[in-house]
C-alpha cells in the first residue's frame, strides 16, 4: 500500500467532478481585471548580483574583477539598464491607471507582500515568473509576466515580446477585459516518510551564500505547515510515518533523482493503478502541459540528424520512401514528431519522462560486440579464459551491461524496452526512492531531500491551477495532438 485506501479512492472519485464544475464556471465568466494594488516582482540582474556579492569593491574594482574573469562589465551594465527601464515602464503604466504598485526582488517576495496585492506582475523572464507562481497557492490571484530582455530570452510564460516595448497597451487591454483567463495546471506533491520535514534548499538563492541574503521567507512559509502523522501500510508492517503536502506547487516540472547526475538513480515507480516497477535511470521528470514546452520537450525531442538516420534505416528495411536525402522532408517530419511532445497547459494529466532509461540491449547486438552468439549470452556459458573486462561487462559486473535481465515487472531494474515506456501520461504518480543522495526539485527552484524509503505522490487538482492571462491578439491556432 502506498497510502491509505480511503484517501486514494476519494481522490479519484472527486477529481473528475471538480474538473467539470470548475471548468464550466471559470470559462463562462466575463474576464474582469480591476486590481487596486499590484506587486511587481523583478529579477535580480547579473550586475545587481555581482554588486551584491562584492559590496566591499568600488565600481572600478568591480569592473576589473569582472574583466579578469572574462565578463564584459559594460555589457552587464547595459542589460541591467534595459531591465530597469522595462521595470520602470511597468510600474509607471499601472500607476498612471490609478493602481498602487510595490516593486520587490526575490529577497523581499514574502507571504506578507503577496497577501497585500490583488495581482502579481513579474519583470524578468520565465525564471522570475516561475518564482512568482511558486508562492501563489490558489487560482484566485493572477500572475502576469513582462519579459525585460526579449532579445536574449524567449519568455514563454510572459506576454508577447512587443509588450515589453509598449507596456501601456498591455495594461489598457487588461483593464478593458481584452483577454481570457487561462488556468495552467500545477503539480501538488505529497511526501511520505521519516524525514520529510527537513528544510529545503532554495536553489534560486544558493549563490547568495550569506545567511542574511537567502530566501528570507522560507522559514515563515514552512512554519505554516502542520505535518500529519498517520499510520501508513508499509511492505513489512504498519508504521507511523509523516505525511507532508509540500507548500510549493510545480508549474513546469518536478525532477526526482540523484543530486550528482553521473550517478544512476534507482526509483520504484507506480502509474495510476499499475504495479510498482523498479527502474534505474538518470532521474524522473514529471511535467505539466506548461512544462511540456521546456525541459520535457528538450529531453524528448528528435534532432534532424537522428531523423535522417531513422529514415535511411526505414528505406533500407522496407524499400519505401526517400530516406533522409531530402533536407526539407527530414525537417518537416522532425517538426511534426516534436509537436507531439507538446501538451495543453490546462490538461490535468501528468506527463512523465524517464531520463536515460536503463534497458538491456538486444541479444544480437551483445553477440556482435562481444564475439559470442546469442545463446551463450543468454545462458551465461562463456569461456573462462575470455578477457575478464569483457566478461564483467556482459555479466553486469562493475556497472556494465546486465544480462540476462529479470522479466518480472515488480523487480525489474534493467528491463526490456517493451516493459515500461520512457514517456507517457498518468493521472497520479507514486515514486519510492531507492537512492542515497537524491532530491526532489520543483521548477528548478526548491529542492527537497528524497532518499531511500521516502515516497512521493504527484497529482493535479483544479483548485491548484495558476490564473494566467492571454491577451487578445490576431488568432493563432495551436493544436495539441493529445
Amino acid at each position: 500500500m502506498w497510502l491509505t485506501g480511503n484517501r486514494m479512492l476519494l481522490t479519484q472519485l472527486i477529481k473528475p467532478f471538480r474538473v467539470c464544475m470548475n471548468s464550466s464556471a471559470e470559462w463562462s465568466s466575463v474576464p474582469v481585471f480591476n486590481p487596486k494594488k499590484i506587486l511587481i516582482l523583478t529579477k535580480i540582474s547579473r550586475y545587481e548580483f555581482e554588486r551584491l556579492m562584492n559590496q566591499q569593491l568600488t565600481e572600478d574594482e568591480l569592473k576589473q574583477s569582472l574583466q579578469s574573469r572574462g565578463s564584459d562589465y559594460n555589457m552587464l551594465l547595459h542589460f541591467h539598464n534595459l531591465h530597469k527601464k522595462v521595470e520602470a515602464s511597468v510600474s509607471n503604466a499601472f500607476e498612471d491607471a490609478g493602481i498602487t504598485t510595490r516593486v520587490v526582488n526575490r529577497l523581499d517576495y514574502t507571504d506578507e507582500t503577496i497577501d497585500w496585492a490583488d495581482a502579481v506582475v513579474t519583470t524578468g523572464g520565465d525564471g522570475t515568473y516561475l518564482l512568482a507562481a511558486s508562492r501563489i497557492q490558489n487560482n484566485d490571484k493572477p500572475v502576469i509576466g513582462f519579459n525585460s530582455d526579449p532579445n536574449r530570452s524567449k519568455g514563454q510564460l510572459c506576454l508577447p515580446e512587443k509588450y515589453s516595448f509598449n507596456v501601456p497597451e498591455a495594461v489598457e487591454k487588461l483593464l478593458k477585459g481584452m483577454f481570457r483567463w487561462q488556468f495552467r495546471s500545477r503539480i501538488r506533491i505529497t511526501l511520505i516518510g521519516d524525514q520529510v520535514n527537513e528544510p529545503p534548499v532554495e536553489l534560486h538563492d544558493q549563490q547568495l551564500l550569506c545567511p542574511e541574503n537567502r530566501y528570507l521567507d522560507i522559514d515563515q512559509q514552512l512554519r505554516k505547515e502542520r505535518p500529519i502523522k498517520q499510520y501508513v501500510a508499509s511492505d513489512d508492517a504498519e508504521k507511523e510515518l509523516d505525511i507532508r503536502v509540500l507548500p510549493v506547487l510545480a508549474l513546469n516540472e518536478v525532477f526526482i533523482g540523484e543530486c550528482v547526475s553521473a550517478r544512476v538513480s534507482y526509483l520504484e515507480l507506480k502509474f495510476d493503478g499499475s504495479e510498482p516497477i523498479k527502474q534505474k535511470c538518470s532521474g524522473l521528470i514529471v511535467s505539466t502541459g506548461t512544462g511540456s514546452t521546456s525541459w520535457t520537450y528538450n529531453v524528448n525531442k528528435l534532432t534532424e540528424q537522428s531523423m535522417e538516420q531513422i529514415l535511411n534505416i526505414a528505406l533500407e528495411e522496407t524499400g519505401q520512401g526517400t530516406g533522409g536525402t531530402d533536407p526539407k522532408v527530414v525537417s518537416r517530419i522532425t517538426e511534426k514528431f516534436n509537436e507531439l511532445l507538446l501538451n495543453d497547459p490546462e490538461d490535468n494529466r501528468l506527463v512523465y519522462t524517464i531520463r536515460d532509461q536503463l534497458v538491456s540491449p538486444p541479444q544480437s547486438i551483445l553477440a556482435r560486440i562481444s564475439g559470442f552468439n546469442s545463446k551463450e549470452i543468454i545462458t551465461g556459458n562463456i569461456s573462462s579464459d575470455f578477457d575478464l573486462d569483457t566478461r564483467m561487462a556482459v555479466s553486469g559486473g562493475g556497472g556494465g551491461l546486465s544480462m540476462p535481465y529479470n522479466r518480472s515487472a515488480s523487480t525489474n531494474t534493467f528491463m526490456s524496452p517493451n516493459t515500461l515506456k520512457p514517456r507517457g501520461f498518468s493521472q497520479t504518480i507514486h515514486v519510492r526512492s531507492r537512492c542515497f543522495d537524491a532530491f526532489l526539485v520543483i521548477d528548478g527552484g526548491m529542492s527537497f531531500a528524497f532518499n531511500d524509503g521516502t515516497r512521493a505522490m504527484l497529482e493535479i487538482y483544479p483548485e491548484d491551477a495558476l490564473r494566467h492571462v492571454v491577451l487578445h491578439e490576431s488568432p493563432v491556432m495551436v493544436t495539441y495532438k493529445h
